[in-house]
């Protein structure tokens, strides 16, 4: 028997952590997330991949809390559920038009997982009242089957992380997540045979498929090597590999002090050097500077 949204809610397993939270009853779950549906932020963004911002910008709706919590996230004022709102999923479908009606290419869902019930019933409603474009689930790849399996018909695209190769750089970097480059692996078999291979439009403009991100971390080289190795080899070019050099550290990490530092030039061409020796062409690289610009908007609940 298939298990309902509300059971999802009761005793929640949408990621791999399978916290059972009774989130309906007011619990939280690891992520942080109980029975409230939470954003931040909802606005025209324009720091995708240019397939996803192109020149409108991608209508990106920044979802509260997160379920894998990396201790150097550039993200964690959501990710801890410290900035958000809570609405109602009626006002998450209205929000959806409004992206629409301001030019957005997309309806961009940032770390959604834990809402997902809601999401999935949102762009239902937000189709029947004259949604037409792509959905794209921007997200960590820390995803399991059972929210994959509500997602498939309803996203057209999946912005997904591919973070860690080695289990126990994962272990270190992202609560105790050993499993994560497994899960990753299982994660993006699925939403590749949801989506196919990339698809553009007459602009440019992606329309189906799936973007893997890695964003390279100082001392790590060798771990991004093997991500790219097992991308290609898997997925040749039917999925887009965007390789960042973005990281900034967001403070200091007395237990990792190997974080506290940037990517230098010589380390990020080293991989671009590999991807391109190894055939990659369907991908995305970051140019020198990237990491000394804000890549982060403010959560101040705009167009909440």
């Amino acid at each position: 028997m298939p298990i309902t949204e509300s059971a999802l809610y009761r005793s929640c397993m949408l990621c791999p952590r399978h916290c059972h939270a009774a989130r309906l009853a007011g619990a939280q779950g690891l992520c942080g997330a109980d029975g409230r549906l939470m954003v931040a932020r909802a606005a025209l963004h324009q720091w995708e991949e240019p397939p996803i911002s192109g020149t409108g910008g991608s209508g990106t709706v920044f979802f509260s809390n997160c379920a894998l919590r990396c201790v150097y996230c550039q993200n964690r004022e959501i990710a801890e559920g410290q900035a958000g709102k809570d609405i109602a999923p009626a006002r998450l479908v209205e929000i959806f038009g409004e992206l629409q009606d301001k030019g957005a290419h997309n309806i961009n869902l940032v770390t959604g997982t834990q809402y997902a019930p809601d999401i999935v019933k949102a762009v239902r409603a937000a189709r029947a009242q004259g949604l037409t474009i792509p959905i794209v689930w921007n997200t960590s790849g820390y995803e399991d089957a059972v929210c994959l399996d509500m997602l498939d018909g309803i996203v057209d695209i999946y912005l997904t992380d591919f973070k860690y190769f080695d289990g126990e750089v994962a272990r270190a970097y992202s609560s105790r997540a050993f499993e994560y480059p497994a899960v990753a692996k299982k994660a993006l078999a699925q939403m590749v045979a949801q989506t196919g291979p990339t698809t553009l439009d007459d602009e440019g403009l992606m329309t189906k498929g799936t973007i893997v991100r890695h964003l390279m971390l100082p001392g790590h080289l060798e771990d991004s090597k093997a991500i790219v190795r097992y991308l290609y080899e898997t997925y040749g070019d039917d999925i887009c590999v965007s390789l960042m050099n973005q990281y900034t550290p967001m403070g200091s990490f007395p237990d990792h002090p190997e974080l506290e530092r940037r990517i230098t030039e010589d380390e990020y061409d080293e991989l671009v050097d590999f991807a391109v020796d190894l055939g990659v062409v369907n991908s995305f690289m970051q140019e020198e500077g990237t990491a000394e610009e804000s890549f982060i908007p403010p959560f101040d609940l705009e167009g909440v």
